[in-house]
């Protein structure tokens, strides 16, 4: 089996990056251009989540050139312009669409926004790249996949915990090569840090943020889907709840789901407002995979007590116990698949049904949702 810390030992390690707040994780990769300077043209829209910073670095690293920033926040849009000067400041989101030069716009907005601006980007025929989660409503959704369909225009999504996490992309790699055979269940656990003092409004307002199930939980659904090959599955169960927030009675703190592959496969998984103060890192995101002929584990963003960096994944099969340390050697190719798709119109990066699936499932999975203090 490759090791990655084997076969790269020249690679440079990439720079730290936010590990407190996971709104604003923004990791930095190694440059990996995939275009020549100038090919690929895009933009920085509706800065309200952090993700911004990350989708527009990974973009950047594969090559691309930013050339508009616009929000109507000003304070939002020149924090953003000290991170990246080259981007010009649009007057308006009408002159950044009116670009013939942009092929792509990148947006973190509300979520319960996401859509609905899609729409308006595809149909200016860009493509579309959003933070997760894309939709807060099972009828934006069906308005994106008709308008896909009508304009030919890609919706992309930035399912930032499996597509710029080093390890998980490693395990990706694993899985492909059969190191644990047919993967049969899914187990993730996605802590966040609350950092309630640092949230926008919106984020407490469960009409825009669309439900925790909806939200960070669109994550655990896609990596599902993606490392058990599945192209479809349903939600048996799933659970929100309000255990320790009174003063945000919109938030839901703790939310947990199972599902059903169609091909057999199944998932459980956490996702919570719980990490506590003394976690060095806003999240113990873990990831188990269990397959036919052996097992994974991710430890995504730390090694408790032992390793801050994160990164670190466990494989045992038949070959034995393995143990790959992937920080600054794996990078995130994601991004430069995306160029590539938007330029030949291929879906190497990821599918479009594949995006629109775990949207489809995480709204399912918040709709079903049993309230557990009010039904116990």
């Amino acid at each position: 089996m490759t090791n990655p810390a084997e076969t790269n030992q020249t690679n440079q390690r990439p720079e730290a990056f936010q590990t407190r707040d996971g709104m604003n994780y923004a990791p930095k990769g190694r440059p990996n251009e995939v275009v020549r300077p100038g090919e690929f043209v895009f933009a920085a829209v509706a800065l309200d989540h952090g993700h911004i910073y990350g989708m527009t670095g990974g973009l950047i690293e594969a090559g691309a050139i930013l050339k508009w920033v616009y929000d109507p926040d000003p304070a939002k849009m020149q924090a953003f312009a000290e991170k990246y000067p080259q981007a010009a400041k649009a007057d308006s989101l009408e002159q950044v669409l009116a670009d013939p030069e942009v092929r792509l716009v990148a947006a973190a907005a509300v979520p319960s926004e996401r859509g609905p601006l899609g729409l308006r980007v595809m149909d200016a025929g860009k493509d579309y790249f959003t933070d997760k989660t894309p939709f807060t409503s099972l009828d934006q959704l069906e308005a994106a996949r008709r308008k896909v369909r009508e304009t030919g225009r890609k919706y992309a999504v930035y399912y930032s915990e499996r597509l710029h996490v080093e390890s998980a992309v490693y395990a990706g790699q694993l899985i492909k090569q059969g190191a644990i055979g047919r993967v049969i269940q899914v187990t993730g656990f996605g802590p966040h840090r609350l950092n309630a003092s640092s949230r926008p409004e919106w984020f407490f307002q469960k009409e825009k943020y669309g439900g925790i199930l909806c939200d960070i939980g669109s994550h655990q659904i896609e990596q599902f889907l993606f490392y058990a090959g599945c192209k479809d599955a349903r939600v048996t169960h799933s659970k929100t709840a309000n255990y320790h927030h009174p003063e945000y009675p919109e938030l839901e703190d703790y939310g947990d789901a199972t599902l059903v592959g169609d091909n057999g496969a199944t998932q459980y998984f956490r996702v919570d407002w719980f990490t506590p103060d003394g976690l060095g890192t806003w999240g113990d995101g873990r990831t188990f995979i269990l397959g036919t002929e052996g097992y994974i584990e991710l430890r995504k963003y730390t090694d408790i007590a032992r390793d801050a960096d994160g990164d670190h994944v466990y494989l045992v099969n038949q070959d034995g116990e393995q143990h790959f340390a992937v920080r600054g050697q794996v990078g995130f190719p994601y991004f430069g698949e995306l160029i590539l798709d938007c330029l030949h119109r291929t879906e190497n990066a990821m599918t479009q049904e594949h995006a629109f699936k775990a949207a489809e499932l995480c709204l399912k999975a918040q709709q079903q949702a049993i309230d557990i203090i009010t039904s116990h």
